[in-house]
């Protein structure tokens, strides 16, 4: 397996004591109460009241300062103390801000990961073993009978949808402009405009950022019809929003082809691959293959698990996978680089290049041409 250094050398050897294996079990197994502690000392506001106060308060002042009772504010701080939330003076028992608690309060990735999990996730993972004995979304009932999320995202309550697109937008926006220099390089290279067509392009974020960096690129999205209708309402009215046109398929459907009445540069496909099994991710690359001539190449951004530098951001790739196995589809993940080189080379394509650390570090785009 390919592992980046730091991961190599965290996975390969024993990393705690006993005593410290002990108290991690002792955390796993107390998990789901230590997730809702964490997120309603957000919620109630106690975190970002201890943030302001330095010096601590008591729970007397908490409980007044954010309307719980005496009883709810004792039962969440004593449990944030146990688990390195919070911290007490024990000549005043005045309750800090520890520095666990900062990270929960002021970390955009660990918010976007607790909204995304409490609203999408949570429910749905009752059930996962059921999701991994069948082979299908088990948890997704919860929310409708659709047979993958895809279909239900117009539908989801509105809550539900901002966390999922939070967690989503999150996990892309950042590393959007190092991705547009990639692409820009072709276009300056082919000295006309650039036509990319982008498979899953959701509600078009990524496009109408293609049509601001420059007014000589124009982009196609292919994704299912809903999806379509989402992305034309988010780009109506938009500058440069004439520029992106949408074509609704089934990408699951092997008889669905690309888009065939132009010759396109690039074909973009950002965090989509993971939304498929091994035999529907070779299936679309096949018929993205067959759209190739020697010059365009398929871009594909994909936040490999094995391919990051700390060892949290790899831990939270693999729980994803999770997310996909119970509530998206029931059988896709988020990868590994030999996984995903395997399925490259089964689909006709071989890897031109990997341009590691894109964004906020942990994406990598892989250059693919027809081999």
């Amino acid at each position: 397996m390919h592992l980046f250094d730091k991961l190599k050398q965290a996975f390969s050897k024993e990393p705690y004591n006993a005593q410290q294996a002990q108290e991690m079990a002792h955390l796993y197994s107390w998990g789901p109460v230590i997730f809702q502690v964490s997120r309603l000392m957000i919620r109630y506001g106690i975190l970002e009241l201890l943030n302001e106060h330095r010096d601590g308060l008591t729970q007397h002042e908490i409980a007044q300062a954010t309307g719980l009772s005496e009883y709810a504010a004792k039962c969440l701080l004593e449990a944030s103390l146990t688990t390195h939330i919070v911290l007490i003076d024990p000549q005043t028992d005045k309750y800090r801000l520890a520095k666990t608690g900062w990270f929960l309060l002021r970390d955009a990735m660990i918010r976007a990961d607790i909204d995304f999990n409490h609203d999408v996730n949570y429910e749905g993972w009752f059930v996962l073993d059921h999701a991994l004995e069948q082979g299908r979304p088990a948890g997704l009932k919860h929310f409708g009978d659709w047979p993958t999320i895809y279909e239900g995202l117009s539908s989801l309550p509105p809550e539900v949808q901002k966390s999922w697109f939070g967690f989503d937008h999150y996990y892309s926006d950042h590393s959007f402009d190092e991705a547009l220099e990639l692409i820009g390089e072709r276009q300056k290279a082919n000295g006309e405009s650039l036509q990319l067509l982008d498979v899953g392009g959701n509600t078009g974020r990524f496009a109408m950022r293609c049509v601001t960096y420059s007014d000589r690129m124009e982009v196609t999205i292919c994704d299912l019809p809903q999806q379509i209708g989402l992305m034309q309402q988010a780009t109506a009215g938009q500058a440069g929003a004439e520029r992106i046109r949408g074509v609704g398929m089934n990408l699951l459907d092997e008889h669905s082809t690309f888009p065939t009445d132009q010759r396109y540069d690039v074909i973009w496909m950002s965090q989509f691959l993971d939304c498929f099994s091994e035999e529907q991710i070779v299936s679309i690359l096949r018929r993205a293959a067959a759209i190739l001539d020697a010059d365009n190449r398929i871009f594909i951004m994909e936040t490999l698990w094995d391919r990051q530098d700390y060892i949290p951001a790899a831990m939270s790739l693999t729980m994803t996978s999770l997310y996909f196995t119970a509530l998206a589809n029931g059988n896709s993940k988020m990868y590994n680089t030999d996984d995903m080189t395997r399925l490259i080379h089964e689909a006709g394509l071989e890897i031109e290049t990997i341009h590691d650390r894109i964004g906020n570090g942990g994406h990598s785009i892989i250059v693919c041409r027809k081999r």
